[in-house]
């Protein structure tokens, strides 16, 4: 298995992931994100929620991996471009972040609210929650746009690593959720509003198309960033390997 093979592989798996990491936490935050006054004031479920925000820490993680693991094998293509998409993963991270812990914090407050004023626990918990749906917007809402679906899709484009057609749903699709985004930080349209739910299909079915392409096809062998990549690591193997013959050679010489 050549090393663009492997690399595809990895990064095939790691963006399988970021779905299933993804929805299942959101899913798991419904009695939460869905109403928090009544979370808040009630008896909670918590453990959903930890479990949660444990599955959007694996989340950042599987996001970095994905940025880490290409940004080697897309630098031959374009070194400016390959850390921009790397930064906008870190930022799109640092968002799920401070949300996860928005939704954590709503919790703690829970669980130690006993006597407490309930009007102000739930205005408490609107607030975290609303925190929350910000940095979704401004995280996976926007900043994936940009990263995920604008800079590596254009990347994969010119490069030919995958099929260019399916690339293009990146080039198109990233600029179209980063323009939802957008749209709902001005006010124009209701965030997770049909709008919104529509322009985010085009960069959902690249994300979906591009791990399940990298897992069963891998890269395009003959893309010259997979060549350039594969002759790099053999190169690399070789030398690695010679390095201790040539040192016992030296010695018997001597």
């Amino acid at each position: 298995m050549t090393s663009s093979r492997k690399t595809a592989l990895v990064v095939g798996v790691l963006f399988i992931l970021t779905f299933i990491t993804s929805i299942a936490a959101a899913v798991l935050y419904g009695p939460l994100t869905d109403n928090p006054g009544a979370y808040i004031t009630g008896a909670g479920a918590d453990t959903r929620v930890f479990l949660g925000a444990f599955l959007e820490l694996m989340l950042i993680l599987t996001n970095i991996g994905c940025a880490v693991v290409l940004f080697p094998l897309l630098k031959r293509q374009n070194e400016t471009l390959a850390l921009g998409y790397v930064t906008a993963r870190l930022v799109e991270c640092a968002f799920i972040g401070i949300g996860l812990l928005s939704l954590l914090t709503v919790v703690t407050v829970r669980q130690g609210a006993a006597g407490a004023d309930a009007g102000s626990l739930v205005l408490m918990g609107k607030s975290l929650v609303a925190l929350h749906n910000w940095t979704f917007l401004l995280g996976p809402g926007f900043a994936d746009g940009i990263g995920t679906g604008l800079i590596l899709g254009w990347l994969l484009y010119r490069s030919g690593l995958v099929s260019r057609r399916m690339a293009l749903f990146g080039v198109i699709g990233g600029p179209l959720l980063a323009a939802s985004g957008t749209a709902v930080l001005l006010g124009v349209i209701p965030q997770f509003g049909a709008v919104q739910g529509i322009a985010t299909v085009p960069e959902f079915i690249w994300e979906l198309f591009l791990g399940l392409w990298l897992i069963f096809k891998g890269f395009q062998a003959a893309a010259p960033a997979a060549l350039a990549f594969d002759a790099s690591a053999t190169e690399e193997s070789a030398t690695a390997a010679s390095g201790p013959i040539a040192v016992a050679t030296k010695v018997a010489a001597a």
